[in-house]
């Protein structure tokens, strides 16, 4: 099985898919254009995200980070800007790190400064976890989300999503250094190989769409359109968490299941709606996408696993748990 995967969605996906298949069968392939430099240091959040959940030691509340996090690294950093009424850049501290989770980002950049690519930084961490599955950043190559407001600002994505808190009104979006990407090793044979390739419950505006944008990877999933089954991260007109509801009515979508049918038919031939959603199957279908119906809202590792089982078999025929 190969997924594609952004941040918290498909972590839950992903920790669930590892509950009913094994994980030496499982790929993910992972957006990195979220990727950012913070302190000197590389945070990947979706890779951190995806490999924190499946490990079981995320913090589900949050819904990011480590649970158990203590901050003291953040506190002295506050502390100095604070004395020093400095309110803007990395030593504002507005980007919070947990003290524990600075260990990851310390050891992949030490690892990418001794010259290691990011696909195999992130193989000796995934293995530290005892994962047993790969998980492949879509690119080694640099990919940065910008996200351009209608008030004229162009942000760094997480600009956008945690200064901002996703709360601009946007008028276009970009994946600098998408045109010029190539696929980490992997990546291309991982959807080309796959029995079911599962567009996970993620953004897909900003969490999916990088990883298509890179060259050759869209090309490889829409060859699989008819093993290709998409989960719908929209649920009763709203995303469950983050913006997707907003990006897509910003950027003139419609924010609904029929929306994502829509956005996802090139792609995609089935699409997972929740139950909430079920009186929409008609319209979605009428996109030229099958339509089945389960719970999606992933509450706990059991329901994921039961969603994951869910879209293998609207794909395969048969399994299930």
């Amino acid at each position: 099985m190969t997924v594609l995967a952004g941040g918290v969605g498909a972590a839950k996906f992903l920790a669930g898919l590892a509950e009913v298949i094994d994980p030496a069968g499982l790929s993910a392939v992972v957006n990195v254009a979220d990727d950012t430099l913070v302190h000197g240091l590389h945070v990947s959040p979706d890779l951190d995200s995806c490999m924190y959940t499946m490990a079981a030691v995320n913090d589900s509340d949050r819904g990011w980070g480590l649970r158990g996090e203590t901050w003291h690294a953040m506190d002295h950093l506050r502390r100095y800007a604070s004395a020093n009424e400095i309110q803007h850049g990395d030593a504002a501290g507005w980007f919070s790190l947990g003290d524990r989770d600075l260990g990851t980002h310390l050891y992949r950049s030490s690892r990418m400064a001794e010259g290691l690519t990011l696909s195999e930084v992130t193989a000796e961490m995934t293995r530290a976890w005892e994962l047993g599955c790969d998980l492949l950043p879509v690119s080694d190559d640099d990919l940065r989300t910008r996200i351009h407001t209608t008030d004229g600002r162009e942000l760094a994505f997480q600009e956008y999503f945690v200064r901002e808190r996703h709360d601009v009104d946007v008028s276009a979006i970009e994946v600098l250094g998408a045109d010029v990407a190539t696929p980490a090793p992997g990546v291309i044979a991982a959807i080309e190989t796959a029995d079911v390739v599962v567009v996970a419950p993620s953004n897909p505006v900003v969490s999916i769409d990088p990883v298509l944008a890179v060259p050759g990877v869209r090309e490889a999933v829409a060859r699989r359109r008819d093993s290709v089954i998409a989960v719908s991260p929209i649920v009763g007109g709203a995303a469950l968490k983050g913006p997707a509801d907003r990006l897509l009515r910003d950027l003139g979508h419609e924010a609904s299941v029929v929306g994502i049918a829509q956005w996802y038919a090139p792609l995609a031939a089935t699409l997972v709606i929740d139950v909430e959603d079920e009186g929409h199957r008609g319209a979605v279908e009428s996109k030229n996408v099958s339509c089945v119906v389960t719970d999606t809202i992933m509450r706990s590792v059991d329901v994921s696993a039961d969603l994951a089982a869910f879209t293998i078999s609207a794909v395969l025929g048969s399994g299930g748990r």
